[in-house]
C-alpha cells in the first residue's frame, strides 16, 4: 500500500466531462467521465530515485511534459467513476514502484531431460511410421 495517499491526491487535479457509453440522454447531459492529471516532475511525494523508477516503468502512460492522465467512464455515477479512478491511480503507482526479484538460474532436472528424450523419440518413430516403405 502507498504511503502519502491523501498527499497524492492533493497533487491531482480531478475534472468531470461528458461522457460515452451508457446512460441515454443521461450521459448527453451530465458529466459522468472522470478524468486526472498528475504531474510526476512536480511530485513532492517521491524521491528523485522513485520518480526516475516510475518514469521509466510508465514511459508509454506519460505525456511529453510527465504527465500521467487516467479516465473513467465505466459508470453513470460520477462518484463511483471517481472512487474506480482513485483505486486505479494507486495501483499503476504501486505496481510501478515494486521491484522485482532476481530471477534465479535453474537447470532441467535429470528426469525431465530423459522424459523430453522418450517424448522426442516417440514423436520420431511416429512420423517415420508414416513414410512409404523403400522398394
Amino acid at each position: 500500500m502507498l504511503r502519502h495517499q491523501e498527499e497524492l491526491l492533493q497533487e491531482a487535479d480531478f475534472k468531470a466531462v461528458l461522457s460515452s457509453g451508457p446512460g441515454g440522454q443521461h450521459a448527453n447531459k451530465t458529466s459522468t467521465k472522470v478524468v486526472l492529471d498528475w504531474s510526476l516532475a512536480n511530485s513532492e511525494v517521491f524521491s528523485e530515485e522513485q520518480k526516475e523508477r516510475l518514469e521509466f516503468k510508465l514511459k508509454n502512460r506519460l505525456t511529453k511534459e510527465n504527465l500521467l492522465q487516467l479516465s473513467s467512464d465505466h459508470t453513470r455515477s460520477q462518484h463511483k467513476n471517481k472512487e474506480i479512478l482513485i483505486k486505479r491511480f494507486f495501483k499503476v503507482l504501486e505496481d510501478a514502484l515494486a521491484i522485482q526479484k532476481p530471477r534465479k538460474k535453474t537447470k532441467p532436472s535429470k528426469t525431465s531431460k530423459l522424459r523430453r528424450l522418450k517424448n522426442k523419440r516417440i514423436h520420431s518413430e511416429k512420423k517415420a511410421n508414416r513414410k512409404n516403405p523403400l522398394p
